[in-house]
């Protein structure tokens, strides 16, 4: 499980020319009993309190994956906001939240402004005055806010632009489960998709599945026949499959160190990491990390190249190997 983390974001001209940037990301646990918020953790003009509320000039997506708490704008009544809640905030419109005391709660957040979000908020696909979507455990939810702050504490070149695609990912995500109720009725089907959110959410650790499964209403040898008739794997390999692809991902995405990524994907030795990575993809971690870079140099020249003209003589070999490496190692291996 990823630790409290927030991040508000230096925006340039080249941010808002792009028309779609992020403000801020962030993680937050708060305990039963627990002061919300801490103000000293933001900027003065994100501090609030439950007895003043507040109002802030950008769009934000809060999403709860556990606990609740109560919710109220000057749109809405309040309203009792319960695990696997999305809530939006809107520029102007005052508003408040508090968590439960008895129950606390967790929440990731996104913060983003642009001309392009203008438009998708005026042809109302989010409505101030139904800010609550119930996404529930959504895996692929979670996926993506992890991913969201994973780029940006990496903060690689570009990251900027590349933050504000997974945002419009997450937009994109809860509008089609508010649209269609991706939701399954099938009771076990709903105990299996729990138990393949909470396997991401432990994806920095290990797993006791006899544990897990306590959090279920079901036996154990229920739960493990269930999850592999529906997910055609074990809950182990299920955990593991998730671990080498999120360490695919951060290879790809940032600059950390094998080891890094080893520890950030829960495995505790960087040899066997290293060992499972290269009988999975075939290429030990070093060389999959290297055959990238190569990629995105490869990518970068070609490009560098056709500015220059494609015409002229002296790059025409070198445009034809760029566009071999570029095309041939994006398809087979991104």
């Amino acid at each position: 499980m990823i630790k409290n983390y927030n991040k508000y974001l230096t925006i340039t001209e080249l941010e808002e020319q792009w028309g779609f940037y992020v403000t801020t990301v962030g993680y937050n646990i708060i305990d039963k009993n627990q002061v919300y918020p801490n103000n000293k953790e933001h900027p003065p003009d994100h501090s609030f309190t439950w007895n003043k509320g507040r109002m802030l000039d950008g769009y934000y997506v809060v999403f709860i994956p556990k606990g609740q708490g109560i919710f109220e704008s000057a749109q809405t009544e309040p309203h009792s906001v319960i695990t696997g809640t999305c809530f939006f905030l809107f520029p102007g419109i005052w508003h408040r939240y508090k968590p439960d005391p008895d129950s606390g709660c967790e929440e990731y957040w996104v913060g983003f402004k642009g001309s392009y979000p203008d438009e998708l908020m005026n042809k109302d696909f989010f409505n101030p005055a139904a800010p609550f979507i119930n996404v529930g455990l959504n895996g692929d939810l979670l996926n993506l806010f992890h991913k969201l702050i994973d780029t940006v504490q990496s903060a690689a070149t570009g990251y900027h632009q590349v933050v504000s695609g997974i945002t419009l990912q997450i937009l994109g995500l809860i509008h089609a489960i508010s649209m269609h109720d991706l939701h399954n009725d099938d009771p076990i089907r709903k105990h299996i998709t729990k138990a393949e959110f909470l396997l991401q959410v432990y994806l920095e650790s290990s797993v006791n599945m006899e544990e897990l499964v306590k959090e279920l209403p079901m036996s154990y040898s229920k739960f493990r026949k269930s999850f592999k008739n529906i997910t055609g794997q074990s809950p182990n390999q299920y955990h593991l499959n998730l671990k080498l692809k999120k360490a695919k991902e951060l290879f790809s995405s940032t600059t950390w160190s094998i080891s890094e990524i080893a520890c950030k994907t829960g495995f505790q030795s960087v040899l066997y990491f290293s060992k499972l990575f290269k009988n999975r993809n075939g290429v030990s971690p070093k060389f999959y990390r290297s055959d990238k870079l190569k990629l995105k140099v490869s990518a970068k020249r070609l490009s560098q190249i056709i500015e220059s003209g494609i015409n002229n003589p002296q790059y025409c070999f070198e445009a034809k190997d760029a566009m071999k490496i570029y095309l041939y190692k994006g398809v087979t291996q991104g």
